[in-house]
């Protein structure tokens, strides 16, 4: 029996990066997944590789940053499924032209805030009812160690974006727990995934300047991050509610 034997698990942007990871992994643990992700192609490549593995998953094309999309894709997954213990809220943007609040334009501003705030905003919005009707349920949001540290090289909308979901996740935590509903957050440090890869890995020069400051002398892998999910998602977290969980390497204790 796996740590989270036939929970129905909604993890969104399950199509790639970590998210793919997510679904493999808690789909090792026995998990029925619920892939949410807005491009099909993507996703229902993981979904296939999933049941040939001999899990349980379906795709729901979902685009997390509108209403109807989620409303129809968290219905169509409570009809296939029953219901959702889970709800990873992985899905992320973190744009090239993300810079600088006197640089980043208003229409990338926004692009930002709709996929990482409002996609979350939504997707609980839409999830929660169903995991309080049953008494039981785990959100876990993924924010990041940059909602807690300033950056010389800033990507202001991305990291407003994860500080709003630190606040949103400990509001969660206390409105809904009384209802069974537990709601965490997990602030990766730097992850080596496609979109990190394409942003930073690249440039010796600043791989080696961000490794200088990481204690643990290298960067995250999607494996660090989904451990963590695995425990918030299984009853071993009965108690924890409201954290917010840095797993980062050490970096955000670094001074110098």
């Amino acid at each position: 029996m796996g740590r989270l034997q036939d929970r129905v698990c909604v993890i969104t942007g399950a199509g790639g990066g970590m998210g793919l990871t997510a679904a493999r992994m808690f789909a090792q643990e026995g998990a029925k997944i619920a892939l949410f992700e807005v491009n099909e192609q993507s996703g229902l490549a993981a979904a296939a590789e999933i049941v040939e593995l001999g899990g349980e998953a379906a795709f729901f094309p979902c685009n997390v940053a509108d209403e109807q999309s989620v409303q129809t894709a968290v219905g169509m997954a409570v009809e296939r499924f029953g219901t959702v213990d889970v709800l990873y809220n992985n899905a992320g943007i973190m744009p090239a032209a993300d810079g600088s609040v006197i640089d980043t334009t208003v229409e990338v501003w926004d692009q930002v805030m709709d996929v990482n705030v409002k996609g979350t905003f939504l997707m609980c919005k839409h999830v929660i009812p169903h995991m309080v009707q049953q008494g039981s349920g785990s959100i876990i949001n993924i924010a990041s160690f940059v909602a807690f540290m300033g950056c010389s090289v800033p990507q202001d909308a991305y990291t407003a974006s994860k500080g709003a979901i630190v606040s949103l996740t400990r509001s969660l935590a206390i409105q809904f727990r009384p209802y069974g509903v537990r709601s965490n957050a997990i602030c990766p440090g730097p992850i080596e995934t496609p979109l990190l890869t394409e942003w930073l890995l690249k440039d010796e020069e600043a791989k080696l300047l961000r490794l200088n400051r990481q204690p643990s002398g290298r960067f995250g892998r999607p494996e660090d991050i989904v451990n963590s999910a695995i425990y918030l998602a299984s009853d071993e977290s009965d108690w924890t509610n409201g954290a917010i969980l840095n797993i980062d390497g050490g970096i955000t204790c670094n001074y110098f």
